[in-house]
């Protein structure tokens, strides 16, 4: 059976995936912590749009993670067809100051998991000549960002890396995206302690995942959601870093203070 493999399901723009590729008829495989939100939503997408959909309860920061999701997979007998690694989280503040367990966790789940969950079903998809992988990135991946170090710099990653494994499989018929939403109206500033970069106008969970299906179609190796999300980071890589961070500080510092 294919289907389409999401992690960070339970929530915010895992979710708005989960509901808009149910919608168009997609089999679903659903990775999250929450295993009550995670029976719910399979019922409920199963029960109106006539699809299969099957969870796996798991914190991907466990030992052995991605070998979990695999095995679960090849147990059921699923090709996964579309991989979407949503799954991630950010923080906000001094680097020096922050829970230093913490950092790691973000830097294993952001970087290595979707890594290495994406090396285990790239052989399949290789194998098929058939795929696609949507690795959600960020918008501040695209400079150094003071007070979200960690963060911006795993999302820098996920950029690069998707990018260049885009063209690696580009000839074997697979799509890579990497998606970089700006702002977006999820839990992501509460689960950060990031309340104060949280803007008005913010873009919703279903507007970034328009966003990225249209890059899929397109097959458009990186896409950023937003006119304004698209302008800020365009111009900010015309600029030095030097005075981006500086610039950033500025801003921030004053906010980070008021925490």
């Amino acid at each position: 059976m294919k289907v389409t493999l999401i992690t960070g399901a339970s929530g915010g723009i895992g979710e708005a995936f989960a509901r808009r590729l149910a919608a168009e008829k997609h089999n679903l495989f659903l990775i999250a912590r929450t295993e009550k939100r995670l029976h719910e939503l399979c019922d409920e997408l199963m029960l109106e749009h006539q699809i299969t959909a099957h969870y796996l309860a798991l914190d991907l920061n466990d030992d052995d993670a991605d070998r979990k999701v695999y095995a679960e997979a090849e147990r059921h007998q699923m090709e996964v067809e579309w991989l979407i690694n949503n799954a991630g989280f950010g923080s906000m503040g001094e680097f020096s100051q922050m829970d230093l367990e913490r950092e790691l966790e973000m830097i294993n789940l952001n970087v290595s998991v979707l890594v290495a969950l994406t090396h285990r079903f790239l052989h399949g998809m290789r194998a098929r000549k058939s795929g696609t992988i949507i690795n959600v990135a960020s918008t501040a991946g695209f400079q150094p960002v003071p007070f979200m170090a960690t963060y911006a710099a795993t999302k820098a990653f996920v950029r690069s890396f998707s990018e260049a494994i885009a063209e690696e499989n580009r000839p074997h018929n697979i799509t890579v995206t990497a998606l970089c939403p700006g702002p977006t109206d999820t839990n992501f500033f509460n689960v950060a302690d990031a309340k104060p970069l949280q803007v008005k106008g913010m873009q919703s969970p279903e507007a970034v995942v328009e966003t990225a299906l249209k890059a899929v179609k397109n097959k458009k190796a990186s896409v950023i959601s937003g006119w304004t999300n698209y302008a800020g980071a365009v111009l900010g890589t015309f600029a030095p870093n030097q005075l981006i961070t500086k610039t950033i500080g500025n801003v921030l510092r004053p906010k980070i203070e008021k925490k």
